[in-house]
């Protein structure tokens, strides 16, 4: 059901940025919906795939599905629409023109929330996709967290964050 999933290491901070990323992707998805709402099924999607992930068997994944349900809510009541559809935007952008160890910025006047998007790596996947992996940072509230993803080009020329 959600349209991304980010890979975010280890970490508490990581997994904060992991969720404000598959909230902007979310975002992207939802046409309608509280931004507290979005936040927590966004969380809770990514909170069980990292519980996953991490090899925590069912007890591993319905905790993270419910810490990152609580973390998705808190980050979308700290991200609106508009620093989700530019951190978005500024990933479609950044995917499909940037250069390796370029930097994409977004940056939301009336939030002050920013972020940045830099494509690290670029491959072609058995499947024939071109995929960039990439670094994410997003500031929110005067402090700064970092993740790191995939992301591959789909048929219909978007960009969607697979790992």
């Amino acid at each position: 059901m959600t349209c991304a999933a980010i890979s975010s290491g280890n970490g508490g901070a990581k997994t904060l940025v992991a969720l404000i990323a598959a909230f902007a992707m979310l975002v992207g998805c939802a046409n309608t919906g509280a931004k507290t709402g979005i936040g927590a099924a966004g969380g809770a999607a990514a909170g069980g795939l990292i519980g996953h992930a991490a090899g925590g068997g069912t007890a591993g994944i319905i905790g993270g599905v419910l810490l990152g349900g609580l973390l998705g809510g808190a980050v979308g009541n700290a991200l609106d629409q508009r620093d989700a559809r530019l951190a978005q935007e500024a990933n479609q952008q950044a995917f499909e023109n940037a250069r390796t160890g370029s930097a994409t910025q977004w940056r939301n006047p009336d939030s002050g929330h920013s972020g940045t998007v830099t494509p690290t790596r670029t491959y072609e996947n058995a499947s024939g996709q071109y995929c960039r992996e990439f670094q994410q940072t997003v500031n929110v509230g005067g402090e700064t967290q970092q993740a790191y993803g995939t992301a591959c080009r789909q048929p219909d020329g978007t960009w969607k964050i697979v790992q």
